[in-house]
């Protein structure tokens, strides 16, 4: 039987439910995307790094990138190009590493062994926490 060694629970949720499952796709650039610099022009936060959200980072990840923006801007004065790549310099390996955290945990929840590397995951996370 289908979901026969899930908790009674899981089960009795999918059971009750009335609508129908809506598959939605996800996107992400893959990790490590960089573009060249243009003059006068850079980008925050899903357009620089679109992921999916299985780390949780993308909103934090846009609002730091508008705070780090705005604040290299101010340091650089006039020099905007300046700005632009000192926020990019900074912006750019920062982004990498939560996306691949992203995937990462896109990878653990979406693969032949689901959901045991997940349920792994947060074993592991206990194991620190029982005294």
């Amino acid at each position: 039987m289908r979901f026969s060694d899930w908790h009674p629970s899981l089960v009795d949720l999918i059971a009750r439910s009335e609508e129908p499952l809506i598959a939605r796709p996800l996107y992400a650039l893959p990790v490590g995307h960089r573009w060249e610099r243009r003059p006068s022009l850079t980008l925050i936060g899903d357009a620089a790094h679109l992921m999916s959200p299985f780390a949780g980072e993308g909103a934090n990840l846009a609002m730091l990138d508008g705070a780090e923006l705005a604040q290299a801007i101010i340091a650089h004065g006039d020099d905007i190009e300046a700005a632009l790549a000192s926020y990019e310099a900074a912006m750019l390996p920062r982004s990498e590493d939560a996306a691949a955290q992203s995937a990462a945990g896109l990878d653990m929840c979406f693969n032949d062994q689901a959901p045991r590397p997940l349920v792994d995951f947060f074993q592991s996370m206990r194991s620190g926490v029982e005294a």
